[in-house]
């Protein structure tokens, strides 16, 4: 600890002359004079006084003395600290400034200061113990902390600190005459007592402590065991909660008398946390005790819910010693008490009653209840003797002692509450019938079984069948049991020891098994043979079935009865086994996906889904050959092993079987319903060892026919795992683009044929990966859609579309432009979508009418009823809806009425096909547009003659890339000034 010592005269406004009598005065003053000099320099200075201490006197006979009321205690000083000491040998008053060592210091110091009145050296030892019981409080006790950091003398060297977990102790050095002021750096807001003692007569203080606390910790032990062994012998409930109650009050005086820091490696301050658990845990067991002692349950109840309420309440209170150990602590003092209180009343009456236990229990509560009071006068510190503290243990083990020679005088002395009515062959032929158990006897020297009750009318045979010689069972028996049977018996008469424990069926009279569990013992005579074995017999049909259904239900799926994934592997992993070394073994997995049927389960109900995965199943079971195996992985996908076919023909042929089976209509509630597979298919090859990586590869040939569109076959390729991966690390690189802002939106030019002038803009999104470059919208786009990113993507591309096309509109005035954004069918589903063209429009201050959504015909006839609902309410904000791609999906044109769409935008398919057909459909599709007040946008034109046919033909506008490539935002608005360079000045 740094330290400095200094005459605090800071004189800065004296003159020299001033300094040299201060200086005088100092040396020749009486210390009288002196003190008064120091007040008139801090009142001209302006700084403070803090008066000097009075010292304590020590003399050679002082062996140990309480200084507690002589330490004065400075709180909240900061980490510097500055105080004046006790006058010196030559009365001279110093000033003593204190740095702080701890490195969490809190600003708290003491400060005492000794003088050495005799002629010799004297070596005293300054101790401030951890724990104390006296004075620690009730409601919220001091548990015990380190109390001091360091101690700065006034003088010589830092004080040596001793080693010691009990108490904070220093060695200090007196010189003959000398008066030192000491500051203590303080561990912890209070300081409940410092000595200063003589090390010798500390020593031997600690050493007859040592021995006090040694053979009382020893008590407690022996005597948690001995009830622990009473426990385990005797059984009853009231064994287990004394032993309780004295492994608790072991714990509590380990704690209390420093032995279980020697056992246990306690941190400092942790022991707080220790003895608050403690305590808890002596209130507790105290409560189980009474408890379990009184036999409260079968008075009533309600004690039982008490108990298990205050024993539960207690368990709260131990976990918030984790947190504040000492309001958990003074909680559980007051249990305590409250226990002891509680229990006085509840022995009074019950006493009162003639109940013999709670009379026998009235020496030891009496004597709790004079510990509780001692207890109380301690920790309010009416009692300030340094013995309360092992008293205090000490008589916690009498009261522990007592309570256990009154639990082992009922247990000795055959009391009512421990001896049982009946002899314990008595009582073993009453449990016996009382648990329906059937007695097996089989006398081995006249070979006879008897069974009590007769095992024959159980199974519907006559009486008597199954008494007699054992080899009579056999027949009964199921021949896959009689070997096991016949051999354990033969073993034990053989042996002449060990047990029968045997299950095993036999035949009831209407032909059905009866499962049985024998358990039994053999009766060795004087000869050493055995004269005869006995058990007990008992029915476990009903268990075996349960076992038999578990079995199964793990195995397979409850649903459709099929086998699981797993079952499937190890049927797979088994038949590779066999095809490494088999030729005509060459097994081919396809995995099954039912394509859209989450929405089968969101349109007809969880029930109409099952029955119509019951029908797939039972149609995929008839296409089984002997050999082949099928199987439900999951929800809606199943997996099929075969082994009747090899040919790659044959299995085709087979997959394609599958296909249709699937495509057949499903007639359900007078409606057909036609269902899609996407199937993955393998054959097996040496490279492939595992049935986990043979499924794992059709799964990926399946995931990739999704991919494709679904309702197609497709075999697994190698490629498929490194298109697995790169999706993967697609949807990573795209989840950081979208935080990156590696993400840009470019607009193409929607060109009005009736002048050649830009009517609009379609919104496209690009990505600029630092790696790959730009990766188009057709191979990050579909990563989107099935990660969810695709919203997160909309709304950033209407976002800036919308902010676009207000600042062109800005620069060049009011011209009829509009935008359009491509709309997924993630966020057409979405309830928000309509509260998210709201905010883009307003926030980016455009008309509605300038704005519009493009859906594909596909998106709209995935829930036809839900999105006709959505676009209404899109069409009520007043944008503008496209079809896009018209006449490429499978909709009905009847729909044309029932969306509210003002824009069609014809596929370029039907722009590029030049047959005489090809221009019928063509005309035949624009009429129908205008006719349902529609207006019509062409995609695909290559070439002015194109354009001027479809002009022709009444098509309002064109967009391709012969009419503009996709620009940014800049592009775009120069081309929209060279097109109105009016609009632009």
């Amino acid at each position: 600890m740094a330290r400095s010592f200094s005459l605090r005269a800071d004189c800065r406004a004296a003159s020299r002359a001033s300094k040299a009598r201060l200086r005088l005065l100092l040396l020749r003053s009486k210390p009288a004079v002196l003190l008064a000099v120091f007040a008139w320099l801090f009142t001209a200075t302006g700084i403070a006084p803090a008066w000097a201490i009075e010292p304590i006197k020590i003399s050679r006979d002082n062996v140990a003395l309480d200084l507690s009321r002589a330490v004065e205690i400075y709180r909240d000083q900061g980490a510097n600290f500055q105080i004046s000491t006790a006058p010196g040998a030559d009365g001279i008053v110093r000033r003593i400034e204190v740095e702080a060592q701890g490195e969490n210091a809190a600003g708290d110091w003491a400060v005492f200061a000794l003088a050495n009145t005799t002629d010799e050296q004297l070596d005293r030892l300054i101790v401030a113990p951890h724990f104390r019981l006296v004075g620690s409080g009730l409601i919220w006790p001091d548990l015990g902390s380190p109390r001091i950091t360091a101690i700065t003398p006034s003088e010589g060297f830092a004080l040596d600190r001793q080693q010691s977990g009990d108490a904070d102790e220093f060695l200090v050095t007196l010189n003959p005459g000398t008066v030192i002021t000491f500051v203590a750096e303080l561990a912890s807001p209070n300081l409940p007592q410092v000595y200063l003692w003589d090390p010798d007569a500390y020593k031997d203080t600690v050493n007859s402590y040592t021995l006090f606390r040694g053979i009382v910790i020893g008590i407690a032990g022996l005597l948690a065991l001995f009830l622990t062994v009473l426990f385990v012998v005797r059984g009853t409930s009231v064994f287990p909660a004394t032993a309780a109650l004295a492994w608790a009050t072991l714990a509590y005086i380990s704690i209390d008398f420093g032995f279980l820091s020697r056992l246990v490696d306690i941190s400092p301050g942790s022991e707080q946390l220790w003895r608050a658990g403690t305590e808890v845990a002596l209130s507790a067991t105290l409560v189980i005790f009474l408890f379990a002692y009184l036999n409260l349950g079968r008075w009533h109840t309600h004690f039982s819910y008490g108990m298990l309420g205050w024993v539960l309440g207690l368990a709260a209170i131990a976990g918030l010693a984790f947190i504040d150990p000492a309001i958990a602590a003074g909680i559980a003092r007051l249990s305590f008490a409250a226990t002891a209180v509680i229990g006085l009343g509840l022995i009074i009456y019950l006493g009162s009653q003639g109940y013999d236990r709670a009379i026998m229990l009235v020496p030891a509560w009496l004597m709790v209840l004079v510990w509780l009071v001692g207890a109380f006068m301690a920790v309010t510190g009416t009692l300030a003797n340094d013995i309360v503290q092992p008293a205090m243990g000490g008589g916690l083990i009498l009261i522990v002692l007592l309570i256990g020679f009154t639990v082992m005088q009922h247990a000795l002395s055959g009391s009512a509450p421990f001896q049982g009515l009946f002899s314990d062959m008595e009582r073993q032929a009453l449990a016996i019938t009382g648990s329906g158990d059937t007695v097996w006897d089989w006398d081995v020297l006249r070979d006879r079984v008897v069974t009590k009750p007769d095992a024959s009318r159980q199974l519907g045979l006559p009486a008597g069948t199954l008494q007699g010689p054992a080899r009579s069972w056999l027949p009964l028996m199921h021949a896959d049991d009689r070997d096991t049977f016949r051999t354990t018996l033969d073993m034990v008469l053989e042996q002449r020891r060990g047990r029968i424990s045997q299950s095993f069926r036999l035949r009831g009279a209407d032909g059905h098994y009866h499962w049985f569990s024998l358990r039994a013992r053999p009766v060795v005579g004087s000869d050493g043979e055995v004269i005869r074995c006995v058990g007990t017999m008992v029915d476990v049909t009903e268990q075996k079935k349960a076992e038999e259904r578990l079995l199964h239900d793990a195995v397979h799926d409850n649903l459709t009865g099929l086998p699981n994934r797993e079952l499937f592997i190890n049927r797979l992993d088994a038949t590779i086994a066999l095809a490494g070394s088999e030729r005509k073994i060459r097994p081919t997995v396809l995995v099954i996906d039912i394509d859209r049927f989450k929405q089968v389960n969101d349109e007809l109900g969880i029930s109409a889904g099952d029955t119509i995965l019951l029908t797939i199943a039972r149609r995929l079971h008839r296409l089984l050959q002997p050999g082949d195996a099928l199987s439900r992985v999951a929800g809606d996908q199943f997996a099929m092993m075969l082994l009747s076919e090899r040919e790659p023909a044959q299995i085709a042929a087979v997959a394609d079987a599958v296909h249709q089976a699937i495509r057949a209509p499903i007639t359900f509630a007078k409606r057909e319903i036609v269902l899609t597979p996407s199937v993955g298919l393998v054959s097996w090859t040496q490279a492939q060892t595992s049935a986990e990586e043979m499924l794992k590869d059709a799964e990926l040939a399946m995931y990739q026919a999704k991919r494709m569109g679904g309702d197609r076959i497709e075999p697994y390729r190698p490629s498929f795992r490194s298109a697995g991966a790169d999706r993967l690390q697609m949807e990573s690189d795209l989840r950081r683009a979208v935080e990156r802002g590696e993400l840009r939106v470019v607009y193409q030019p929607i060109v009005r044929l009736e002048d050649g002038s830009v009517a609009g803009f379609e919104a496209l999104l690009r990505w600029e990966h630092p790696r790959r470059g730009t990766i188009p919208p057709s191979d990050f786009i579909p990563v989107a859609e099935s990660s969810g990113l695709i919203v997160q993507l909309g709304l950033f591309a209407m976002s800036r579309a919308a902010d676009d096309l207000h600042h062109w509109q800005k620069q060049l005035g009011d011209l009829p432009l509009f935008m359009s954004v491509n709309l997924s069918s993630r966020q057409l589903i979405r309830r928000d979508l309509v509260g998210d063209v709201r905010s883009t429009i307003t926030r980016a201050n455009i008309k509605p009418r300038c704005f519009r959504l493009e859906l594909t015909e596909s998106i709209v006839m995935d829930n036809p009823e839900q999105s006709a609902h959505v676009l209404n309410k899109l069409k009520q904000l007043g944008i503008g809806l496209s079809l896009d791609d018209f006449g490429t999906g499978y909709s009905s044109l009847a729909y044309l009425s029932r969306f509210p769409f003002d824009t069609i935008k014809i596929d370029k398919s039907f722009v590029e096909d030049q047959s005489p057909k090809g221009a019928v459909l063509l005309r035949s599709m624009v009429t129908m547009a205008h006719d349902l007040g529609l207006s019509v946008v062409a995609e695909g034109v290559v070439d002015a003659e194109d354009a001027e046919q479809l002009r022709q033909i009444g098509c309002e506008y064109v967009q391709s890339f012969h009419f503009g490539m996709p620009a940014d935002a800049d592009s775009c608005l120069k081309l929209l000034m060279e097109q109105n360079p009016v609009a632009a000045t």
